[in-house]
């Protein structure tokens, strides 16, 4: 399996490259830079790739709003071209608060923007004169809808591939199957290898049998903790506070993907006290009432023994890259962690 983690989009970020450079030399295999409403993730991708070797480079993720397909594909290229052909392009919808809220941008038709975003981007790659009418992309634009004089284009640059692996972030059925069909990644969210079957099964069976076989078997990229040792069991305490955030927090009542996820997982009634005590301001009561055997499962948390038998499980149920958050107070603790799974995972 392949090993992946996101820097901290928060600050640091001098010494959080210097520190991924350590990371790729104890065996790290892909790093990804996530863009909420933060610096954007572009400019470290690009810093990065500098300061880097053999290392993947991701973004985690670009959302779909923000940017024209046309430039998406653009600055996919261009990170392609300063990595020697490194980069993958992790795209999702994110969210109305941060679409709506921070870039005034309707959140609208994730799913269908989504299959044309990658369908343009995959057009630019190829030099192909730009040409796509959709339904929420149509270039150029058509009489009407602007000056008339736009002229269909094509890359003036050769891109160092014609096909950048493109990793979709997602959740719900329909995007789930979406990711399967037309991507070579797919990246979900608080992945519990023995409920994947039950709750996504049938979504990846779906999108599977409409894959092109050219994009080859799909990547599955799982987000566990990540802590080894024989006293580190205390740490899933804080693992609680993120499961609460998402599962109480992202959304309203009946609006909130996460709390959907814990449900399906055999959480139902947990999730409902978690939204009821988050919603109600009442956050680290929102915690406690994480279940330990959620926290633990989605995790790779514990001794040396038990993470090897969870590796397995999410090996087991298709996991491919395990892109872990390590759950230590140093660069060298990290670049330790990194080691020790290199060496379990084999």
């Amino acid at each position: 399996m392949r090993i992946g983690l996101g820097i901290n989009y928060s600050g640091g970020f001098t010494e959080a490259a210097a520190e991924v450079a350590d990371l790729e030399r104890a065996g790290l295999d892909i790093v990804f830079v996530p863009e909420a409403y933060s610096f954007d993730a572009v400019s470290a991708l690009g810093y990065l790739a500098a300061k880097t070797t053999r290392l993947q480079l991701a973004s985690g993720i670009l959302q779909l709003y923000t940017r024209t397909p046309s430039l998406t594909a653009m600055t996919a290229a261009g990170l392609d071209f300063v990595s020697d052909g490194r980069f993958v392009l992790g795209l999702g919808a994110s969210g109305p608060q941060v679409i709506e809220g921070f870039h005034g941008v309707p959140y609208d038709a994730p799913i269908g923007r989504t299959r044309e975003v990658v369908e343009i981007c995959r057009k630019v790659w190829r030099r192909e004169r730009l040409e796509y009418q959709g339904k929420h992309y149509q270039i150029p634009l058509p009489e009407g809808r602007g000056t008339g004089l736009g002229k269909p284009l094509k890359l003036i640059n050769r891109p160092v591939r014609e096909r950048i692996p493109v990793l979709l972030a997602a959740l719900g059925p329909k995007n789930v199957a979406l990711a399967a069909e037309i991507a070579e990644g797919w990246q979900p969210i608080f992945f519990l290898p023995e409920q994947a079957e039950q709750v996504w099964g049938d979504a990846l069976r779906s999108g599977l049998a409409k894959r092109d076989p050219a994009l080859g078997p799909l990547d599955v990229y799982a987000g566990p903790a990540l802590a080894i040792g024989e006293n580190v069991t205390p740490l899933l305490e804080f693992v609680k506070p993120t499961l609460a955030l998402y599962i109480g927090g992202m959304g309203a009542k009946g609006k909130n993907f996460y709390h959907a996820l814990a449900t399906n997982y055999g959480y139902g009634a947990a999730a409902d006290r978690i939204q009821e005590l988050y919603l109600a301001g009442r956050k680290q009561e929102a915690a406690a009432a994480v279940p330990e055997d959620l926290a633990r499962d989605v995790s790779l948390i514990g001794p040396a023994g038990f993470v090897k038998e969870r590796i397995a499980a999410f090996k087991e149920a298709g996991v491919t890259v395990l892109n872990v958050l390590p759950m230590a107070s140093t660069a060298a603790e990290r670049v330790a962690l990194i080691e020790q799974l290199r060496t379990l995972c084999g």
